[in-house]
């Protein structure tokens, strides 16, 4: 089998990573699925709307493609399916909601946005850990691997990435719209998109599977590399 006979049959994947991620956040289930599927990682840090993000992963995109997508690449992925619904395959979302950005969530944001501004950039830090990894992964290769992806990701795109976060729109409406096999899953500790988040979301996808990881909080891709991978395995089998 030659080369280009192997590329043609790998799945076309696109993944989109959430705030302050890059594509170190997607690389165990990338390999686990190596021989699945072809794959690559949007930059998600170079725009500061929703809207721009989308239209950027679309460019460098396959014809058509699966998208897996966390946290805020949810929110991207579901502006692909408005912008651009032909063109994707299959859909799974990490960690991520379909509803707009509440009050008390926008102001918190707004106040780190308002410090970074007046100083230094402190990225990740210890203390911010247990609100995005299961208590078990604070110390530990998992934590060091966030810190270091958000220092990569800096201080100039967590600002852009913010002000999309808190400009996004109501996903909601649009679920029902959604008809290829689609996969979400959550953490069942994450304190951030909690998993009341992905129930909403599975109920409004008609067919859609619904997986809750246990012991694992906002991150599944590096805390439970092993299960992501195999749920998207089987994701790709449906």
């Amino acid at each position: 089998m030659t080369c280009d006979r192997v590329t043609r049959d790998l799945a076309p994947l696109l993944f989109l990573p959430g705030l302050l991620n890059d594509a170190v956040l997607w690389r165990a289930p990338i390999d686990a699925l190596a021989d699945r599927a072809a794959a690559s990682v949007a930059d998600l840090t170079l725009d500061d709307s929703i809207a721009a993000m989308a239209r950027r992963a679309l460019v460098a995109a396959p014809p058509r493609f699966g998208l897996v997508a966390l946290s805020m690449g949810g929110y991207v992925a579901f502006e692909i399916l408005r912008q651009a619904p032909e063109r994707v395959t299959r859909l799974a979302l990490f960690d991520t909601a379909a509803s707009p950005e509440t009050d008390a969530r926008a102001a918190t944001r707004r106040q780190g946005m308002d410090q970074l501004k007046v100083g230094r950039f402190a990225g990740v830090t210890t203390r911010l850990l247990p609100t995005l990894v299961h208590a078990s992964h604070v110390h530990g290769p998992v934590g060091e691997a966030v810190k270091a992806m958000a220092e990569r990701v800096g201080g100039g795109a967590f600002l852009r990435q913010q002000r999309a976060i808190l400009d996004r729109p109501d996903s909601r409406p649009t679920l029902r719209d959604i008809r290829v096999p689609t996969l979400v899953a959550v953490g069942a500790d994450d304190r951030l998109t909690p998993p009341a988040f992905a129930r909403e979301i599975h109920q409004g996808i008609a067919g859609s599977r619904l997986e809750v990881l246990p012991e694992c909080g906002h991150l599944p891709p590096l805390e439970r590399p092993e299960e992501t991978g195999a749920l998207l395995r089987d994701w790709l089998a449906a």
